[in-house]
């Protein structure tokens, strides 16, 4: 790229701020910004970036790249808004009829998403073996008899490592509905597991349109601010996808905003290995980097209450933070908070809320300068308790993850880091890197482009296996942004697979590479 158009523009949207930052091509960051998170989402990123623009002045134009990250996929099943009406088919009669889709979904959830569901015959065994003819006039039949939908999800057994009858399927509804039909594929969203990949590609599918209207909203302010740059999301394991990419698996973003906070506070700190807590207004997201990247976490995680097995960072999330509130009364930490309005309601700014970032105050933290006035006894002996029971609970969770070892250095970052002191219990060297405010904004502007892929096979055909998942994840990795000749494999699982006749093992495979250079990539289109 040239040396006038080294900048990448990151913006990372939280539940109570919306950061954006500007970093160079040695990752130096020349501007960055907090602004509070609004309602509709689109007005927090555009004050982020026109700040960050403001503050760059005729370097602007050098600004080549803009990648978000964002709660709005998360915050759409949380509120049950914008959600589309789906139609599930699985395939999988006669094996996997007794539990249908959409199990264990709250009820109000299922019966916004489900437009009807069909389990007909179809899907594989673990090594490949057919379990029932695929029934393509079932699947015709049950089209023809629902009513409204806007998308089609469609869960084979097996399928991400036996494919071929879920494309068919694709196929036979293109042809039956038009080519402009949305059918979601499970084989693209998650690994085996029925129900839970399953319930992803409903979700998944559910989120189409969410993400449409998030997607228009970047290229919009990118456009009013005569941007000439290419457009980038997170996603949830610390890479980036094309926008394109992004509207047509908006699940993979939902864990981005904790995944950019370890992406980057990994790189302002310089730790390769460490424990990450980022320490906002509303909450406390403490994980773990290893070699550069989010651990992951190996258990299914619940989405807004549905089940699912996609990749996510390992995160565990407190309810401390910043505006988190405290009891006068009893000293109480939580759990509740006053997020975006803490610059209006906290004591520290002349409301009448007390807070944790009072009572850090209080404990002599510095704070945009600012100092309580007279606090009655009562008030500052709540402060005290509330700050001391905020602590513990942070010791406690660094210990469960950092596994017995004292040494991993434990990166703080995040605006409300001040309510980590330096010498926490069970911590390693306390690290807190410069525009460490701002370390989820980082995360997203340094992201490489990233695919994954898993297949299953006897042991015997191990490396055979481990090459076709290769190939996978890189031409999702392709397809997501990553340059075509700097795409690479960096990291391989191989885990066996139980109740088998032969001995089986699953393959998971994630490839990462630098952005492909303006100009030099043909950008996926939507189906």
């Amino acid at each position: 790229m040239s040396a006038m158009r080294d900048l990448s523009l990151g913006v990372d949207v939280g539940g109570t701020n919306t950061d954006a930052v500007v970093i160079d091509g040695t990752g130096r960051v020349l501007a960055a910004t907090k602004q509070a998170t609004t309602d509709d989402v689109t007005g927090g990123i555009r004050a982020g970036i026109v700040a960050v623009l403001a503050a760059l002045g005729e370097d602007r134009s050098r600004v080549s790249r803009v990648m978000l990250g964002t709660t709005h996929a998360t915050n759409a099943i949380v509120a049950r808004r914008q959600l589309d009406r789906v139609a599930a088919i699985r395939l999988g009669a006669p094996a996997a009829t007794e539990y249908p889709p959409l199990l264990g979904w709250p009820r109000g959830l299922a019966d916004l998403v489900l437009a009807g569901s069909a389990m007909v015959g179809g899907g594989h065994m673990v090594d490949g073996t057919p379990i029932a003819p695929l029934d393509r006039d079932g699947i015709r039949r049950f089209l023809d008899g629902l009513g409204a939908f806007d998308a089609v999800a469609v869960t084979g057994i097996f399928s991400p490592s036996s494919p071929e009858q879920e494309l068919a399927v694709a196929d036979l509804i293109r042809e039956h509905l038009g080519p402009d039909a949305r059918v979601f594929l499970s084989q693209d969203i998650g690994p085996t597991g029925l129900l839970e990949r399953e319930n992803a590609t409903i979700l998944n599918a559910a989120l189409y349109s969410v993400a449409r209207s998030v997607t228009e909203a970047l290229v919009t302010v990118v456009a009013e601010e005569g941007l000439d740059a290419v457009t980038f999301f997170a996603q949830n394991d610390g890479t980036l996808m094309s926008l394109d990419y992004a509207a047509q698996y908006p699940v993979l973003t939902i864990g981005s905003g904790p995944a950019n906070s370890i992406r980057g506070a990994a790189a302002l700190s310089g730790a390769d290995n460490a424990i990450i807590i980022d320490v906002g207004g509303t909450t406390s997201d403490l994980g773990v980097v290893v070699n550069g990247f989010p651990r992951e976490s190996t258990l299914p995680r619940e989405i807004g209450g549905v089940r699912t097995n996609f990749r996510m960072p390992d995160v565990l999330s407190l309810g401390i933070g910043g505006g988190t509130t405290v009891d006068p009364a009893t000293g109480t930490a939580g759990p509740g908070s006053v997020g975006y309005r803490i610059a209006t309601e906290a004591l520290l700014f002349g409301g009448d809320t007390p807070t944790l970032t009072d009572a850090a105050a209080l404990a002599g933290a510095s704070i945009d300068g600012r100092t309580l006035g007279d606090l009655p006894p009562h008030l500052r002996t709540a402060l005290r308790t509330a700050l001391a029971q905020a602590r513990v609970r942070l010791a406690d969770a660094v210990e469960r993850l950092s596994l017995g070892r004292a040494d991993i250095p434990l990166v703080v970052v995040g605006g409300g880091g001040f309510l980590v002191p330096d010498d926490l219990p069970g911590a390693g060297p306390v690290v807190r890197p410069a525009h460490g405010d701002v370390a989820n904004a980082v995360g997203a502007a340094i992201s490489l482009a990233g695919g994954r892929a898993d297949q299953i096979s006897r042991l015997d055909d191990r490396e055979a296996a481990i090459a076709q998942a290769s190939e996978a994840a890189v031409a999702k990795a392709i397809q997501a942004g990553a340059d075509p000749l700097q795409v690479t494999v960096v990291d391989i699982l191989e885990t066996p697979v139980t109740y088998t006749e032969t001995p089986t093992i699953k393959v998971s495979v994630k490839a990462a590479g630098p952005l492909a250079r303006l100009g030099e990539r043909t950008r996926a289109r939507v189906a």
